[in-house]
């Protein structure tokens, strides 16, 4: 399974910016599909995901600001990201969790997101 993410580039603050991942070769059912972004220095961290069953989960920092969707059937992911901060600055990474690999799933390669201030 290959995960391509995309999208990513250098927008001011305020700015908008939609990232896209698109799985290859995924035949099990999946069980979610998230973002997770990593800043400069810092750890990995969960933006946003969204499960088979429709639950969505935000990080306290991005709501109102981002939104997940995805379609579990193509095995796409999409993050609409509005009203940019410096503080998003991140390499954000794609993953989908499946029946076969529930645990870690699979990542993407990361698409790097810069906002300037």
């Amino acid at each position: 399974v290959q995960l391509q993410a995309s999208g990513g580039g250098l927008v001011q603050a305020g700015g908008s910016l939609r990232l896209s991942c698109v799985a290859s070769g995924n035949r099990d059912p999946i069980m979610s599909m998230a973002w997770h972004r990593q800043p400069p220095g810092k750890q990995r961290e969960l933006v946003a995901s969204i499960s088979t069953n429709d639950n969505i989960y935000y990080r306290d920092s991005v709501k109102g600001r981002f939104t997940v969707s995805g379609d579990d059937v193509k095995s796409t992911l999409y993050l609409q990201m509005n009203n940019l901060e410096p503080e998003d600055t991140a390499v954000y990474y794609c993953n989908i969790r499946t029946t076969a690999r529930w645990n870690v799933g699979y990542w993407g390669q990361g698409t790097l997101v810069t906002v300037s201030s």
